[in-house]
């Protein structure tokens, strides 16, 4: 008898007679399998965004000099932000959007806004710019800054359906909210350098607080709901979380950019509320620093400005 059927027979039988084991035995094993994710990401010190297979593969790379924040279009274009500016290519690497950041100014964070815009923070130059699909300028935010590093004013800028924009003046250590017109509406202080801050649909923030080794997340009062400290993932302690992106199931993916430890610790991973990690990242061969990530096997949400993270 053929092996494979003899397999397939033994199996059928132990359903017949066994239903309920069988049953239970799928569950385990489907409780098991192991957590895949494939996804897009910036490589700051690689110099590279890409996409990355669930086995971890590269399928797509472009190289960037030093890129901070990445987008994954619906047409399946690649929106990103580098040291000199903000690029949109194709699959094939064409540009079909190449704004550069004018003299004394460096290009941190980016972000798709329905209708086609994008937007973008600023450092050195004190502004947030929505830029149209020509590349021009068709709104400029000015933000208040006391940075004394000007390519340290801003990480993690967001504007929210709400048409408000949220961004972390890191080294200031506070996340501001702007009104649709940029008058300040909040300060919000944090205990670190604010990489990320996403406004999350219950009102609350997610913040990642770069060199404090710390992920928090606050409630509509500031109060502190749930956190991640330095040293609560066993093997990978945090060095510094930048990007991060809350999932449907709750869960969080943190970028955890291990700068002087290159090699030594998994540079992304997926955490439960209870902390424990179902999936993590350790792409040593192919690159150095993961700062943003997108998961491409997400759910969609129609735009990809409505992404948590």
């Amino acid at each position: 008898m053929n092996q494979t059927f003899r397999k397939l027979t033994r199996r059928n039988v132990m359903a017949f007679v066994f239903p309920a084991l069988c049953s239970a035995a799928m569950v385990h094993a489907q409780e098991e399998a192991p957590v895949q994710h494939r996804f897009l990401c910036c490589d700051y010190q690689g110099n590279r965004v890409a996409i990355v297979a669930a086995d971890g593969t590269v399928e797509w790379e472009i190289e960037a000099e030093h890129p901070q924040d990445c987008w994954m279009l619906p047409d399946g274009h690649v929106l990103f932000c580098y040291k000199g500016g903000v690029k949109e290519v194709t699959r094939e690497k064409q540009a079909v959007l190449d704004y550069r950041t004018p003299a004394g100014g460096e290009c941190h964070s980016c972000q798709p806004l329905p209708g086609g815009r994008v937007l973008a923070a600023e450092c050195g130059l004190s502004r947030l710019v929505e830029i149209d699909r020509d590349g021009r300028v068709a709104r400029e935010i000015k933000v208040a800054s006391k940075a004394v590093n000007m390519g340290h004013q801003f990480r993690g800028t967001r504007r929210t359906g709400d048409g408000h924009y949220w961004t972390c003046l890191m080294d200031e250590k506070k996340v501001v909210e702007l009104s649709p017109g940029g008058t300040l509406l909040r300060e919000i202080p944090v205990e670190g350098s604010p990489h990320a801050a996403v406004k999350l649909p219950d009102g609350h923030l997610l913040i990642t607080l770069g060199q404090e080794g710390k992920v928090v997340e606050l409630d509509g009062n500031l109060k502190t709901v749930w956190q991640l400290g330095p040293a609560e993932v066993p093997g990978n302690p945090l060095r510094l979380p930048a990007g991060c992106q809350r999932l449907p199931n709750g869960n969080t993916i943190i970028c955890n950019y291990i700068g002087g430890f290159i090699g030594q610790q998994p540079q992304a991973f997926e955490i439960t509320r209870e902390k424990k990690v179902v999936w993590e990242f350790a792409g040593h061969a192919r690159f150095k620093t993961i700062n943003q990530i997108q998961l491409l096997d997400a759910p969609a949400t129609g735009e990809p400005s409505l992404l948590l993270r």
